[in-house]
């Protein structure tokens, strides 16, 4: 089966929230339902980036259930810009890939959506080695060390943009899937995505997915089963919904011509 080049992928950021993305990769899966362009902030793209090398979902799942934060960053032995070193990702990439691909080489389209602490304008990065967009898009202000990469100083992209709708739209997706983390609540960072999912809500063009997270751990691995069930129970509600309008949008569309069409009686 082969990909959907017109639909599009977007997973948000979350910490370990991220493994909830798992679990939407799943019923997808088991629906047909391939995007062929995909993007992430943050542990969205860390999930976003495996899902365009070509993994399949057993795959990414056991990943997501043996990952460790060691697997992307260290304790840096010079902590200028931050207490621990990304440069573990490149060796992540490295093992898991055989090699640190460009990101115009991946099989499946890829952005990761990182923030320009200069500028404080989102930055997507479609093109250049992977472990670089990894990185820049984790980078945690404090935590984890920003990255240079032309004239910009990278960081987080969660800081301008947790879910990165536009970057999908301008790698050519006219339909998007949108995994959106943080459902019921909001920490101050991501309060501006509030309006915003309301217009994602009422864009048709647009399947939201919103894992419910209350009571499950952001920054520790134990509730990583937890996390990817819960992708998969909010996955499965929201694609029967939307199939479920389609079928009425339809059943609408078809009362309507036969109201047009004269009775030869």
């Amino acid at each position: 089966m082969s990909d959907d080049r017109t639909l599009g992928l977007t997973l948000g950021g979350g910490g370990a929230f991220g493994a909830a993305h798992v679990g939407v990769l799943q019923v997808l899966a088991e629906r047909g339902i391939r995007p062929g362009i995909v993007t992430g902030t943050s542990s969205g793209a860390l999930v976003a980036a495996a899902y365009a090398a070509g993994f399949e979902a057993p795959a990414i799942e056991r990943a997501a259930l043996a990952f460790r934060w060691r697997a992307i960053a260290r304790w840096s032995l010079t902590p200028r810009w931050g207490l621990l070193d990304t440069h573990a990702v490149t060796d992540t990439v490295r093992r898991a890939l055989g090699a640190d691909p460009l990101i115009e080489h991946l099989p499946r389209q890829f952005a990761a959506v990182s923030t320009d602490l200069r500028t404080r304008q989102a930055v997507t990065i479609d093109e250049g080695p992977l472990s670089v967009a990894l990185r820049s898009t984790i980078a945690v202000p404090g935590l984890l060390p920003p990255v240079r990469r032309g004239g910009a100083l990278l960081a987080d992209g969660g800081i301008v943009d947790n879910v990165p709708v536009d970057a999908t739209r301008a790698l050519g997706a006219s339909r998007v899937i949108v995994v959106r983390l943080h459902a019921k609540w909001e920490n101050v960072r991501m309060m501006r995505t509030v309006t915003r999912t309301a217009d994602l809500e009422r864009d048709p063009s647009v399947v939201l997915i919103q894992p419910e997270m209350e009571g499950m751990a952001q920054w520790r691995m134990s509730d990583v089963p937890r996390l990817i069930a819960e992708g998969r129970r909010v996955a499965t509600a929201a694609l029967d919904a939307a199939a479920l309008r389609e079928q009425r949008e339809a059943a609408a569309g078809r009362e309507s011509i036969d109201e047009r069409v004269p009775n030869p009686a």
